[in-house]
């Protein structure tokens, strides 16, 4: 079991290193990218049923006993995020692959596949870092190469967002090295397990002032509101692609990381004020911004960030029930975000547009694409019976559970935003599907853009993530029960610490 738990990390670095040796040889990257992630998925599909059958395994690296040295951690949390992460990301690389083979990838593949195994790589890192130190790593090792992705096929309007995507990260990422560096002069360690116990000995102010800048920190990389401005500025500019992966997993990461250390170093009795609020905040600036835009792009990366504020729901509640409702959203918003924007770069390569004031007759253009983007868009609209409606239906029930007026009050924001999300899906179905198309726009791009096998293979990676998607809601049982035990597991910080300070093993 301990070789299990760093191994989905260390597959997809040596997967790195093997593109960056062959970054000459095309066809030898996109049997090699798609390779490292397939092996790192096993690695974690094996993981995710190691922890099942142990519960919590704790790995110290290099020989040295927690708090001290390098602790990777496997919990029904991070073990679910794990698998569903790399299978996303192992999607969006075969829909890469396919665009790419047609000819249309506008990018050096000696870059991206590099830069997009060393991202999964980051990503995977996050979900089992143990300690503050190497989270932070991995978040760098994950935005160094979103930076890289960012710029690719440069333009003047890429290269301004870039550019902004970078300072924000950086301004973090500062933040983030502070809050750690405050937190071990405070206690002494950066364990996870150890802090645990040694926060709650630090006096109430100390411990408010800690907790207030890590929800800072977090909530930019989050994208939590008012620190989310930065998000639809930036990443509707990168290739379709590249937002995918974006889109479903940098913000998802945040808000796992915020998920880790609330509860661990910061538990509490009763819900958090400043969570509900900030949580119905992002709900509306996200769905209402989405309102207000034309560009399908900007309009989902808005729908993204009202929807962060679902999970942040489920975390200011405190509660089984919310953390099950946060996770299960958590699970259900990383497949079904990364494919809206697949479904729109196949929009956009059928049509040649983006903007909705130029987009239409799509429905009766491609069936295809219609049905596609129908399904996904009624899921995050949160229409029954989908994963989304499931996931909102867990948080709408731990709201309105908890009996304070706090909490009825942003269910209600909730059911709102569920309502404003719909009207933006609408618009776009009824604008870019529905009608005519717009005689200005002129004629679509011929079908021959992509080869007929890239088109098909595009098309087969998309009905393989909506089918997903709809996984999602036919297994909600099973997916809700392993919720519920992770969501126990987060409120009972002794199941981790014993696991990591008495079970890691060296």
């Amino acid at each position: 079991m301990s070789v299990l738990v760093p191994l989905p990390f260390v597959l997809l670095l040596l997967g790195s290193a093997l593109t960056m040796i062959s970054r000459r040889r095309e066809t030898w990257l996109r049997i090699l990218a798609p390779l490292a992630v397939t092996a790192s998925l096993a690695a974690a599909g094996a993981l995710m049923a190691a922890v099942a059958r142990d519960g919590v395994i704790a790995v110290q690296m290099g020989g040295f006993a927690a708090p001290l040295g390098i602790t990777l951690v496997a919990d029904r949390l991070s073990a679910l995020l794990l698998v569903v992460s790399i299978g996303v990301l192992l999607a969006i690389m075969l829909h890469a692959v396919a665009e790419g083979a047609g000819g249309m990838g506008g990018h050096e593949p000696g870059v991206f596949y590099p830069a997009y195994l060393t991202l999964t790589a980051g990503v995977s890192l996050i979900f089992l870092a143990g300690d503050l130190f190497n989270l932070f790593v991995a978040f760098e090792i994950m935005l160094a190469s979103s930076y890289v992705l960012m710029t690719l096929s440069p333009t003047a309007e890429r290269l301004q967002a870039g550019m902004t995507y970078t300072v924000v990260s950086l301004m973090s990422s500062i933040l983030f090295l502070a809050a750690i560096g405050l937190t071990y002069a405070a206690t002494g360690s950066v364990n996870l397990a150890g802090l645990s116990e040694r926060v709650a000995d630090l006096p109430e102010g100390t411990r408010t002032a800690l907790g207030l800048l890590f929800l800072v920190v977090f909530g930019i990389k989050g994208a939590i509101a008012p620190m989310h401005l930065w998000l639809p500025d930036s990443y509707p500019a990168a290739l379709t692609k590249v937002t995918a992966v974006f889109a479903a997993l940098l913000t998802k990461a945040a808000i796992y990381a915020l998920i880790r250390v609330e509860t661990l170093l910061f538990p509490r009795d009763q819900v958090s004020w400043i969570m509900l609020v900030l949580a119905a905040a992002t709900m509306l600036a996200g769905t209402l911004g989405a309102l207000t835009h034309d560009d399908i792009h900007r309009v989902f990366s808005f729908i993204l960030v009202g929807h962060i504020g679902y999970m942040l729901f489920g975390l200011g509640l405190y509660s089984v029930a919310g953390l099950t409702g946060a996770i299960l959203y958590l699970a259900h918003h990383i497949v079904v975000q990364a494919t809206l924007f697949l479904v729109s770069d196949l929009m956009q390569g059928r049509t040649g547009e983006t903007s909705l004031r130029r987009l239409g007759g799509l429905a009766r253009l491609s069936p295809f694409i219609a049905v596609m983007f129908f399904i996904p868009a009624m899921s995050v609209s949160g229409m029954p019976p989908s994963s989304g409606f499931i996931a909102k239906l867990a948080l709408f029930q731990a709201g309105l559970g908890e009996g304070r007026h706090v909490a009825y009050a942003v269910t209600a924001v909730a059911v709102l935003a569920s309502l404003l999300t719909l009207m933006a899906m609408s618009r776009i179905w009824t604008l870019g599907f529905w009608r005519p198309r717009p005689e200005e726009a002129g004629e679509p791009p011929a079908a021959g853009s992509y080869t007929e096998g890239s088109t098909r293979l595009m098309g087969t990676v998309t009905v393989v993530l909506v089918a997903g998607g709809l996984l999602i809601a036919v297994f909600a049982g099973p997916l809700a029960s392993w919720s519920h035990r992770a969501a126990a597991d987060l409120l009972d910080p002794a199941v981790y610490r014993n696991a990591v300070l008495d079970g890691g093993r060296p």
